[in-house]
């Protein structure tokens, strides 16, 4: 359904139809390998809450990247979850950026996700610029983004088919210096939809990658035009790690070969519909990012259950098997 902007409002009749199949006779490598490049000393749990929600995305494999300090206590707490340390300089903590991508790119991946939780300064900037020179897709988020930010011509380095998930302090500076668009500059970005909905076209066309600009109605835009909105406006989500578990998600999804526009789609569909779910039984507080990606699981079982309905067929796999 889209409003009189064009703007296509998302529901679960369009995302259901977009989540990728679940064959019956699949194994693990069907649904893809996710590599996570997050987490610091600081910000652990940003990593941990990546990963968690990679998994009940759908992603076959998930292996998370993180300082080599810091893997034996990630592994203590991912069960699920391979971990890879990685080299660090002689700060504490500081991954040395050209071992790193080369060990990174050495691990073999469908899709990537680097930013949440990785520790601000020159080392994360050059870390960030080597993975996202070439490669399979990925989701680009906090820290990553500023380092993109700190940059001239940032959407140069980029060569990797992207998602860039800003929220509204993060896409401002990624607009820096970027020519006045008439009608929107000044706008309330925080509660006008049209100005949204817009800045973020503009944004997506003239960086050559799909946007999502996070928020209440967060705005997914793809460069070739198309702009969607969620309808959610959840308060509840309004504390720390819910995007971490968004960026996991929209990997998982990436991972399984959803195209990155339709993932950003399916991602934030299923994230705010677990958000809605989540405070209709703790009310407008008290939501924890980590009470998210069963949720988000329970989600998708649903939207899959109904778009097979609407096929007449089993076309996500739920069954046994064909008879």
């Amino acid at each position: 359904m889209a409003d009189p902007a064009g703007v296509l409002v998302l529901d679960d009749a369009t995302v259901g139809p977009w989540l990728p199949s679940r064959p019956a006779r699949a194994h693990k490598g069907t649904f893809g390998k996710l590599l996570i490049v997050a987490g610091s000393l600081d910000h652990l749990g940003a990593g941990l809450l990546a990963a968690h929600a990679a998994g009940r995305g759908g992603a076959g494999l998930v292996t998370l990247a993180l300082p080599g300090s810091l893997q034996p206590v990630a592994a203590g707490r991912l069960l699920e979850v391979m971990t890879l340390g990685l080299p660090e300089t002689e700060v504490a903590g500081e991954v040395d950026a050209e071992a790193a991508v080369e060990r990174l790119l050495d691990a073999e991946h469908d899709a990537l996700v680097v930013g949440p939780g990785l520790r601000p300064g020159l080392a994360t900037v050059d870390l960030v610029v080597g993975l996202l020179a070439s490669g399979s897709p990925a989701v680009v988020d906090a820290e990553a983004l500023n380092s993109l930010a700190s940059l001239g011509d940032w959407p140069g380095a980029i060569g990797r088919r992207c998602v860039l998930t800003p929220h509204l302090g993060e896409f401002a500076r990624l607009r820096a210096g970027a020519p006045a668009l008439p009608g929107v500059e000044g706008a309330d970005l925080v509660a006008d939809d049209a100005a949204r909905a817009r800045v973020a076209g503009e944004a997506a066309a003239r960086w050559g990658q799909v946007v999502v600009l996070k928020g209440a109605r967060t705005v997914v835009a793809s460069p070739d035009g198309r702009v969607a909105r969620a309808p959610f406006e959840n308060p509840a989500l309004a504390s720390g790690g819910t995007g971490d578990v968004l960026a996991g998600v929209l990997g998982a999804l990436l991972a399984q070969g959803c195209a990155p526009f339709e993932a950003a789609c399916c991602g934030v569909y299923l994230h705010g519909v677990a958000g809605d779910v989540i405070r209709e039984r703790l009310g407008e507080a008290g939501l924890l990012a980590d009470d998210l990606p069963d949720e988000i699981a329970r989600a998708r079982r649903r939207l899959a259950a109904m778009a097979e309905r609407r096929t007449g067929g089993r076309r996500l796999g739920f069954g046994l098997g064909d008879a």
